[in-house]
């Protein structure tokens, strides 16, 4: 039997395979719950009076690690639900602000699949994973390599 939602394991893909998650709309109870989580308690993400005479940006700023945890949380449960073993590390570029009510979405493109080296069926997967938002304009890229 198929199990539906099942992610691909590292030998089903190839060097230039590109996918595309859903959309998800980043919310204030998002930026809340996070900043209060990890005790990222900076002002420009809790003080809206601050933000309102200080703040280049117009909106509640959603720190970029919380958009990059989105970002792996959407494809945690499509691309490799099941079939991933460890996060050994990644490149990450912030290249835009993310605001509340902003939509993200992130396209995935395969730069590289190799063998482990011990010779044991496992393999190492990079992406390079862009986040993007509802006017089309890249937030964030970053690099995982995966196990």
């Amino acid at each position: 039997m198929i199990q539906l939602g099942q992610g691909l394991y590292w030998d089903q893909l190839k060097i230039g395979d590109q996918f595309k998650s859903w959309g998800r709309t980043i919310t204030d109870a998002d930026i809340v719950n996070f900043v209060n989580a990890t005790g990222m308690l900076e002002v420009l993400f809790t003080d809206a009076e601050f933000r309102s005479r200080s703040s280049a940006i117009p909106g509640r700023v959603a720190p970029a690690a919380l958009v990059y945890s989105i970002a792996e949380g959407m494809l945690f449960v499509t691309l490799f639900q099941g079939t991933g073993l460890a996060f050994l590390n990644a490149e990450i570029d912030v290249k835009g602000p993310v605001v509340a009510g902003d939509t993200i979405h992130v396209e995935v493109e395969v730069t590289d699949v190799r063998p482990t080296s011990k010779k044991d069926g496992r393999g190492l997967v990079r992406t390079r994973n862009t986040v993007i938002n509802q006017r089309g304009e890249v937030v964030l890229v970053y690099t995982p390599l995966r196990l």
